[in-house]
């Protein structure tokens, strides 16, 4: 199945996107994390195209979308989702099944606050939604940096912007390290450390307690709504751990929840076990 690499301008930034399948196909939105880019998906993609139109944005600051400086952009979760929804009326997509992790979750939660008809099924693959999510070693230093923006909290967060600190994310809770490809840290590190990118990701990072403040109206949605939800997650994630998976059951009864053997990037080490999870689900689900 034949990946194509875009881009289009919104809103004056110019965005990186994969786009594969049919345009007639119902539409699948991938949103990726960090220190990732669309580069997560380039497996999944090919995997998932022969039944969906995929599409799969690089977040302003991330891969190969522009990445103007903080003095240029004002970087909050609220502006890159803004951004996203441009990319998709731009490309005349109002429905869609939303696949998210990590920094794609919150982005994929506001767009469907922002637009409650809009989601068809969500798949969730370690995009945390919940306070019981957070593994308290991880998150500690965020939460004090945010609260707290100082030369102290930020010099503890600084470790996270580089390069072993990127390959960890991708290898712990993998039992067999050698399935991950050192490609995967190599190439996000290089982006991250472009001149200037420090900035970007720190603002994020101070941005990021924002999210806590959607979750309440995240529930309510999903009680309402009734999105079919699948959430596909690393039992061994140390930065969103396996509650943030079952917690969506709180609201979602018969979401459907499988706990994989690995960590915080399962695409990696597990893909046929999550493509197989995604193509049942999405079979299922209203929209297909």
């Amino acid at each position: 199945m034949a990946v194509h690499h875009r881009y289009a301008t919104v809103r004056g930034q110019r965005l990186f996107y994969r786009e594969a399948g049919s345009a007639d196909a119902p539409s699948l939105v991938l949103l990726h994390g960090y220190p990732t880019s669309s580069f997560m998906f380039r497996h999944l993609i090919p995997a998932l195209a022969d039944r969906y139109r995929v599409i799969a944005p690089d977040h302003l600051g991330f891969g190969l979308s522009d990445a103007p400086g903080v003095d240029a952009f004002d970087y909050t979760f609220d502006a890159l989702t803004e951004l996203t929804a441009g990319l998709l009326a731009q490309l005349g997509v109002d429905r869609y099944a939303l696949y998210v992790q990590d920094y794609g979750a919150p982005i994929g939660w506001r767009l469907a606050l922002d637009n409650p008809d809009a989601a068809t099924a969500i798949v969730t693959q370690n995009g945390n939604g919940y306070e019981a999510g957070f593994v308290e070693q991880f998150w500690t230093p965020v939460w004090a940096y945010a609260k707290d923006p100082n030369p102290q909290t930020e010099a503890a967060l600084r470790p996270a912007l580089g390069l072993e600190a990127i390959k960890w994310q991708y290898l712990h809770g993998v039992p067999d390290p050698s399935l991950v490809s050192p490609d995967a840290w190599y190439h996000d590190a290089a982006l991250v450390q472009r001149p200037g990118n420090d900035l970007v990701q720190l603002k994020l990072f101070r941005d990021y307690i924002t999210n806590l403040e959607v979750y309440p109206r995240l529930h309510a949605y999903l009680r309402a709504r009734r999105v079919p939800l699948l959430a596909v997650w690393g039992r061994n994630d140390e930065i969103f751990g396996p509650a943030g998976a079952t917690a969506f059951r709180d609201d979602v009864p018969d979401a459907e929840v499988h706990l994989v053997d690995g960590g915080h990037f399962l695409l990696e080490s597990h893909l046929e076990t999550v493509a197989g999870h995604v193509r049942a689900f999405l079979g299922k689900a209203p929209g297909r």
